[in-house]
């Protein structure tokens, strides 16, 4: 896919990450909209993944291990086909399959259930070891944000991930420098994360626009080349990318906007479509 044509589909997902969570009047906006590019990247480019056969055996795996910005995770799902758009407005109603985190049992697409910050990329190393152990070649990737790092876990996982050559598991790191409490330095600082994850023996790639899809592309793409080696994608992005007041802010990470603050962000994302239209 074309540049362009990425642009268009991740602001058709941020209009329906914040569609969903005005919808369900809670939710995590901030961390789904930063990571929307990544999302946007993952199923439309860089994963082998088919709508139609979402537990065939040979796709790619990917776990959500950030388990709150499930918005923007159900979005590009939606996007990519795995099941229909108009469901996103139902996010954590009662009676709905999308609950306020990710469940493998019930929605299609979703390879592992998530929510506890920390334990997901440990699910990814268990799937990436799987597929060295059994001699398959499908590859394992995981977001993890970055004030989750701060979880132990996070470590023990890389560690062993590290240790065990695991070159066909991908971590990223959502890097938008803010958690539910502010800033992630002032909170309990992970920096250097790309030395931390040097030092468990990763293959660090450091990304300074993680909005960007070029420095997507060529961040990815040197991820497929590391041999004996897991990959630690480390990407700068910015909390609430797309909607003008919600951008760098720590009280977006969750909230829901109200009427006027969704018409707001629904017109400044038509614009911006409409802007990418005329490219």
């Amino acid at each position: 896919m074309t540049t362009l044509e990425l642009q268009k589909i991740a602001n058709e997902v941020r209009k329906d990450i914040v569609t969903a969570v005005h919808a369900a009047k809670a939710g995590h906006p901030g961390g789904s909209l930063s990571a929307a590019d990544i999302f946007t990247y993952l199923y439309f480019e860089e994963m082998n993944v088919d709508p139609k056969d979402p537990k065939k055996a040979d796709r790619d795996r990917f776990v959500l291990s950030k388990g709150h910005t499930a918005p923007g995770y159900y979005s590009v799902l939606a996007e990519k086909g795995f099941f229909p758009r108009e469901d996103l407005k139902t996010l954590r109603h009662l009676g709905s399959y999308l609950q306020g985190h990710p469940d493998m049992k019930h929605i299609p697409g979703v390879d592992m259930s998530s929510g506890s910050l920390g334990q997901g990329i440990s699910a990814a190393v268990g799937m990436a070891l799987t597929a060295k152990l059994y001699g398959q070649d499908y590859r394992v990737y995981t977001l993890l944000g970055d004030g989750e790092i701060q979880e132990g876990q996070v470590w023990e996982a890389a560690m062993f991930a590290g240790a065990r050559k695991l070159d066909n598991l991908v971590v990223i790191v959502d890097n938008n420098d803010l958690q539910i409490d502010g800033r992630i330095g002032d909170v309990c600082s992970p920096y250097p994360i790309d030395q931390k994850f040097e030092a468990f023996n990763f293959h660090v790639i450091r990304v300074q626009d993680g909005n960007d899809f070029d420095q997507l592309r060529a961040a990815f793409q040197e991820a497929r080349g590391v041999k004996d080696m897991p990959c630690a994608i480390i990407a700068k992005t910015v909390k609430g990318k797309g909607v003008s007041y919600m951008e760098d802010q720590a009280g977006w990470h969750g909230k829901a906007p109200n009427d006027e603050e969704y018409k707001i962000a629904m017109e400044e994302l038509e614009k911006a479509g409409e802007a990418l239209c005329q490219k």
